[in-house]
């Protein structure tokens, strides 16, 4: 069965278990309303319409809560006299749900939404975890399984590893690590002399050029030839 009821100057066609949304009603949250200005019932094939409305016909719903609807934005403008004016507008609605159709005796009624489960608190959920945990050790104690592998294998593993000696400072003193030997400053830069020089090639001045027979003839202050005569 549906109907046709009018509200706040609209008309909506709905039915039981319908939720719907309508100018704004006064009326609380979770408080119930009637709407008796039916227009038209239609139940399968049969259909009544009203004159202006169905006599003895009515729609019972819940109010739900209010909300707003859609932002309008309303623009003024006068020209020549700087007139300008802008307002936004958001209607007021409620919302509301159909809880039953009444007509010629007749009552088609809704059924009522199944309340939803409330979760469980975190502190519930990890206590309810916990206790599991409990469970399933206590089960694997008594089956003689392993309740902790991880840890088991840790253990294990550590037991492999060698640990390493620990060193105290007596032991430290007794036995000093070997340090390299290092070689004197003084050799060391008699080495490096040794090796520059031996790497560079020597010089050596030039001497005196050889006396030659021009240079014994400027030194006596005679020429070549009378000296040959004077011999």
């Amino acid at each position: 069965m549906y109907a046709v009821l009018k509200t706040g100057g609209k008309q909506y066609r709905v039915e039981a278990g319908a939720t719907l949304v309508v100018e704004k009603l006064d009326g609380e949250p979770g408080s119930a309303i009637t709407f008796d200005r039916v227009l038209l019932v239609g139940d399968g094939e049969q259909v009544t319409v009203g004159t202006p409305t169905v006599p003895g016909a009515s729609v019972s719903a819940t109010v739900l809560g209010a909300e707003l609807g859609q932002k309008i934005i309303v623009f003024k403008f006068k020209p020549k006299v700087k007139y300008r004016r802008r307002t936004g507008h958001r209607q007021r609605l409620t919302l509301i749900r159909i809880d039953a159709i009444s007509a010629d005796g007749k009552r088609v009624t809704a059924v009522p939404p199944a309340k939803a489960d409330k979760p469980a608190s975190p502190a519930k959920s990890a206590r309810a975890s916990k206790a599991a945990k409990a469970v399933a050790a206590a089960k694997g104690e008594a089956a003689g399984m392993k309740t902790e592998p991880a840890a088991e294998e840790a253990t294990a593993t550590a037991k492999r590893r060698p640990r390493r000696a620990a060193t105290t400072p007596e032991v430290a003193s007794e036995a000093p690590p070997a340090a390299k030997p290092r070689a004197p400053r003084a050799a060391t830069a008699d080495a490096a002399g040794a090796t520059s020089t031996a790497s560079k090639p020597t010089r050596r001045r030039a001497g005196p050029k050889a006396d030659t027979a021009e240079s014994a003839e400027k030194a006596d202050g005679t020429e070549p030839a009378e000296q040959a005569e004077k011999e």
